[in-house]
């Protein structure tokens, strides 16, 4: 038999092995998990640290309601989805920068969720963590999370109780914190994602794309065989809105990835200047791409001209399966229909992306010299008899080593992926400084909150423990975290009082 043919076999048996011991292992039962001690023992609990007054404050209030819904994504195309407020995505919050934000989460759902405000700067205990900043919110019941919105940019929140189902099936949204003066007076929202129509093809295709990611090199293998249908705001295909726009005007695009693919959207030729990545400006005036590289997780900001009268289009690059559906067309109040065309393949095009351009304030004007180190070594195994898992460190969460800091060092990280699948890094409440990638400085570090570290890259990155509680640093790629990818920024002196698992089923990952 030829050898090609016994390793395909061999492979098949070992990616069906993999996926029976990780549906039945302890580690996707959960019930059992433990912080590290540095997380449950000290002197003062998050609960009583980085508390935030509402003052005088302007007060910008919101209801939002967990629920299931049947959405349609376009014709002929419905999913079962969990919503907030009965849409994908929920409802768009905007507030300008200074209010103090009230949102009040209602579940009525049958299982426990929770709301993440991802990239914000906020007090620990309303990071929306389950397990680690609270219990996650049981059925029937509501928590409020309060927060001054101080820095602006571009937001979302999602929940964070077992992220790679929830948010998955819709449970995310889009937060704008508006500056003091506005700068664009056209302002959208984007949010970009993947969905299983075909709801038969999530259950074990996954596995095998991971096992065929880990032998081609392809970092998006699993992702790849998942999802047969890309939305923007909920939507594929013709059923995608519009966006209205006169030939000569300005307007500020804001984009998130909530998916697990990295996605390449092109634009029409000197249309487009990326303005702010991760809600940080950067320093773009010298942009010629027409081609923008959104990693999950990541938000970045573009300066969009329509240039003509006729219907445009920006869309996902047109050399992979589903692109079709991921086209945004940009229409005129005369000329309002969405005309057939063909976005332009961005095949020899350069691609902006998260780390091409310097952030106009960076966080250390110089190298700062370090009070803590840490190695982050990304990878992938199988542990027999618990399955497949994605680890840090050769651990698995809660199991990975935290990154232990005392309020005011300075930290410094290197993110190595030693593995074959990409893995977009997202750390809570603090923003660090890529100041290297592959052992080169950047000329201009870059200020962000998720770095996407595909096979073979690494980064170097510093921040300052200037946030006191108890942070995760975990893979955006809700799958990976969900099988191990996650850490733990664990501040000396206070202590999380929650546990994961136990009677209200903390599943953080």
């Amino acid at each position: 038999m030829n050898r090609k043919i016994i390793g395909s076999i061999l492979i098949t048996i070992l990616v069906v092995m993999g996926a029976l011991l990780y549906l039945n292992s302890p580690w996707n039962k959960r019930g059992d998990m433990t912080l590290p001690e540095g997380v449950k023992n000290g002197e003062k609990s998050i609960l009583e640290v980085g508390a935030q007054e509402q003052g005088e404050r302007n007060v910008k209030t919101f209801d939002l309601t967990a629920q299931e819904k049947e959405w349609e994504i376009s014709e002929g195309k419905t999913v079962n989805a969990w919503t907030y407020n009965g849409t994908v995505p929920g409802e768009p919050l905007r507030v300008k920068e200074g209010d103090f934000v009230k949102v009040n989460l209602k579940n009525e759902l049958n299982v426990p969720v929770t709301i993440h405000w991802h990239g914000v700067l906020l007090p620990n205990k309303m990071d929306g963590i389950p397990g680690l900043t609270q219990d996650a919110v049981q059925p029937g019941e509501s928590f409020t999370y309060e927060f001054i919105a101080n820095d602006a940019g571009t937001y979302w929140y999602h929940s964070h109780q077992h992220s790679s189902e929830q948010v998955d099936k819709g449970l995310y949204g889009s937060l704008v914190i508006e500056e003091k003066e506005k700068e664009y007076e056209k302002d959208e929202f984007f949010i970009l994602d993947e969905w299983a129509v075909d709801q038969d093809k999530r259950d074990m295709s996954n596995m095998g794309g991971m096992m065929q990611g880990a032998m081609s090199g392809d970092g998006e293998a699993d992702t790849k065989q998942m999802y047969d249908t890309f939305t923007v705001n909920g939507k594929a295909g013709s059923a995608i809105e519009p966006l209205k726009m006169e030939a000569g005007e300005t307007a500020r695009l804001r984009f998130v990835n909530a998916g697990y693919q990295a996605h390449k959207l092109v634009f029409p030729e000197g249309s487009m200047r990326v303005i702010a990545n991760d809600a940080e400006k950067v320093v773009s005036e010298k942009n010629t791409s027409n081609v923008l590289e959104i990693a999950p997780g990541e938000r970045i900001d573009v300066e969009f001209t329509k240039q003509t009268k006729e219907t445009a289009f920006i869309g996902q690059e047109q050399s992979i399966e589903n692109a079709e559906d991921m086209m945004i067309p940009v229409v005129s109040e005369n000329n309002d229909q969405a005309a057939d065309q063909e976005v332009v393949l961005a095949s020899g095009k350069e691609t902006a992306k998260g780390i091409s351009y310097g952030s106009e304030k960076p966080l250390f004007e110089d190298t700062p010299d370090p009070d803590v180190n840490y190695d982050m070594d990304l990878s992938m195994g199988m542990n027999m008899g618990e399955g497949m898992s994605f680890q840090i460190n050769d651990k698995t969460f809660p199991e990975t080593p935290p990154i232990q800091v005392k309020e005011g060092d300075i930290v410094k990280v290197t993110l190595r992926n030693t593995g074959r699948m990409n893995h977009p890094m997202h750390l809570h409440g603090h923003r660090f400084q890529v100041n290297s990638k592959n052992g080169e400085e950047f000329e201009n570090p870059i200020v962000k909150d998720l770095i996407h570290v595909k096979p073979g890259e690494e980064y170097v990155i510093y921040f300052k423990a200037d946030n006191a509680g108890e942070w995760l640093f975990h893979c955006h790629d809700n799958n990976h975290a969900d099988m191990g990818m996650v850490t733990i920024v664990d501040y000396e002196g206070v202590y999380s009082p929650f546990e994961l698992g136990g009677e209200k089923d903390n599943q953080p990952n």
